[in-house]
């Protein structure tokens, strides 16, 4: 019955279900979903309709198209962020698009993993990405900001801490003499939005493997096919 209870309700559950996950009465039962930790994706941009489907807003894609997969509404305000939670198969997952502009992302981010009690190694940030080439998807368990300012933020609420894992969305470089901070900013050409579609759904399917076999796992499989995708798309220009 316990079990029955768990599986029917989890999804619906916030910080209390998951504060007492370990001591609650489900941690004597065999099932093993009393063992699981939340995972939570959060996926960076700008809010408002001006900067959707940006390359800067990659990240709130990949998050909507997980979220329309698995059927978990994005409805709730929740620290600064639209937020939603569910299961996938069987593992609790939160997610979270921050709704504080780019550079202030940190500021959802970090509260959101604090009032959840969660470790950076069940966090994971999906981000738009220059140094990859348009539609070529990289997992990684930590590393640095780069020239990313949604990173640089989230890193210092994290109190500094890089052990986090990321998504990483290639979007290519800019052409010529372009300033980075309005490339970003630009919509995708035609051939630029279908790589980005593409790696969209393949990110969704990668995001379900990292909440359901973990990161390490969900990496092997997916960054050796991805590295070698779009091989001429070094030289690809949106």
């Amino acid at each position: 019955m316990t079990e029955m209870l768990w599986n029917r309700f989890a999804p619906f559950l916030s910080k209390r279900y998951i504060s007492s996950f370990q001591t609650s009465a489900l941690s004597s039962s065999s099932s093993s979903s009393s063992q699981i930790q939340p995972w939570l994706f959060i996926g960076l941009g700008n809010p408002g309709e001006k900067y959707q489907s940006t390359r800067h807003n990659v990240g709130f894609d990949m998050i909507d198209a997980f979220a329309q997969f698995h059927g978990i509404p994005l409805a709730t305000h929740y620290f600064k962020a639209l937020f939603g939670e569910g299961m996938v198969d069987g593992v609790p997952v939160l997610l979270a698009k921050p709704q504080t502009y780019m550079n202030l992302s940190g500021e959802a981010a970090g509260p959101l993993a604090a009032y959840y009690k969660l470790p950076l190694n069940r966090v994971l940030v999906a981000f738009d990405d220059m140094d990859l080439p348009c539609g070529v998807l990289r997992l990684q368990p930590k590393g640095g900001y780069g020239r990313h300012n949604g990173l640089k933020s989230i890193i210092y609420h994290f109190r500094r801490n890089r052990e986090f894992c990321r998504l990483r969305i290639g979007i290519g470089r800019p052409p010529g003499q372009m300033d980075p901070k309005a490339f970003v900013l630009q919509k995708f050409n035609r051939t630029g939005r279908e790589r980005i579609d593409s790696a969209i759904k393949e990110g969704v399917d990668i995001l379900t493997m990292v909440a359901t076999k973990g990161l390490a796992e969900a990496a092997r499989l997916s960054n050796v096919d991805q590295k070698y995708k779009h091989l001429r798309s070094h030289d690809f220009q949106d």
